[in-house]
């Protein structure tokens, strides 16, 4: 389907919204939604058609979780949990069939980047905690024919004893961990380049910027590891993930799995290459079938035909959060700019960014940073100004202090933003 014609491609997806539209009508509150807008799901015109429909706030899910399960009966097989990150945590019932398709959609990903039946694939995920994530990557390469060694994170000595003794080609896991890992190991006398990586496929954080190429510290995990790297995004309530393929362009949309759309603040289409709000459609989901969500990350859709051959559209790379945008002396940014810059400088071992509301609208911004002698504030300071535009105040502590800070009760992901503005 990736590759057939557009209009063969629009007729087969029309169906199959029809057929997510069907099942997520009979929940309580699509059935409302649907009868507002006027809108019989089975005889939905064209995909243009979709935009009559309401968008899904992240807020509705959490008010009415319940009114979003489909009437059928439906037994889940899983129940996963949203991260929580931008609000509480939700429970995601995945069916059998939901499992099936998830794994699929991995295994398209890691087939796409090359990985072949029988390879070793290490997951320095987590695979428990009412995590999808790592469940996903474990049986889309269980489907795929590759071998998994499901590790989990943290502990660098551990993972290091597996990629010497179980020799992996691929890692998967978050870029910051994944560089501190490459750290342990030059620090301990073992050299990254020489240990038989291939490949690292990258999560929760970004590793390209809004121009697609790579980041600060996407470029030292390529440099540090000597493997080819690739960038994911996915969701849990999404119940989809997308994966750079060869071409390193943004993630492709798999259109038998999902309808994206870029949005602005007031929910009308954006112009293609544009940045704007992900919405995203997942089809085919049953345990919590979804319509029009939004998902509060800012990216850019690209329709263009891809280099590597597929002619589907490609999701670009979060450059920030709706909800984490800072408005600072007149000058918009999101935390990703500042961790960005944080990045390049060096000395810097670990930091955080806190934010607090100002009588004046704006937002303040204060930075800490863990690293060694040489690392100066207002150095620090002075390089933010000069990238970004902002001279937001900088605190340095030891490196030790702000591990603790970013770790503490951080669950599955290292949490870098602290958002105080809204219990100020």
């Amino acid at each position: 389907m990736r590759e057939c014609g557009k209009a063969q491609r629009e007729a087969v997806q029309l169906e199959l919204l029809r057929r997510h539209l069907e099942l997520a009508g009979s929940s309580e509150f699509y059935r409302e939604k649907f009868r507002q807008a006027g809108v019989v799901p089975s005889q939905l015109p064209s995909l243009a058609e979709l935009n009559r429909l309401p968008l899904t706030e992240r807020a509705d899910l959490n008010r009415g979780h319940g009114s979003f399960f489909p009437a059928a009966d439906l037994t889940p097989t899983d129940l996963a949990l949203t991260s929580g990150t931008t609000g509480n945590a939700v429970t995601v019932p995945y069916t059998s069939n939901d499992l099936e398709r998830l794994a699929y959609n991995e295994m398209i990903a890691f087939f796409r980047i090359g990985i072949k039946p029988g390879q070793r694939v290490l997951l320095c995920v987590t695979l428990d905690r009412c995590f999808i994530a790592g469940l996903a990557y474990y049986t889309g390469l269980v489907r795929l024919g590759a071998t998994a060694i499901r590790s989990g994170a943290g502990s660098p000595s551990r993972q290091w004893e597996l990629i010497r003794t179980l020799k992996p080609s691929v890692i998967v896991g978050v870029p910051t961990f994944l560089w501190q890992l490459a750290q342990w190991g030059m620090e301990h006398g073992l050299d990254p380049t020489r240990a038989g990586i291939e490949t690292l496929v990258t999560i929760g954080e970004p590793i390209r910027g809004a121009d697609l190429t790579l980041t600060p510290l996407g470029e030292m995990l390529e440099k540090g590891w000597g493997a080819k790297t690739y960038g994911s995004y996915g969701a849990t309530e999404l119940e989809t993930a997308f994966v750079e393929c060869p071409a390193t362009a943004g993630g492709h949309v798999h259109p038998e799995l999902m309808i994206v759309e870029i949005v602005d603040e007031t929910g009308r289409p954006v112009p293609d290459g544009q940045p704007g709000e992900v919405v995203v459609t997942p089809l085919g989901v049953e345990g919590l079938p979804l319509v029009r969500f939004r998902t509060g990350d800012v990216a850019r859709l690209y329709s263009e035909p891809c280099s590597c051959g597929w002619q589907t559209p490609r999701l670009g790379p979060i450059e920030g959060r709706l909800a984490q945008r800072l408005k600072c002396r007149g000058t918009t940014l999101y935390p990703e700019n500042i961790f960005q810059t944080l990045d390049q400088i060096p000395g810097i071992t670990a930091y955080y960014v806190e934010a607090r509301a100002h009588f004046s609208l704006a937002d303040e911004i204060t930075v800490v940073v863990g690293g060694d002698h040489g690392v100066e504030p207002a150095a620090i300071q002075e390089r933010l100004q000069a990238k970004l535009r902002v001279k937001p105040e900088v605190i340095k502590r030891s490196p030790a202090e702000v591990v603790a800070v970013i770790e503490k009760g951080s669950g599955r992901k290292m949490k870098r933003f602290f958002d105080f503005r809204k219990v100020e």
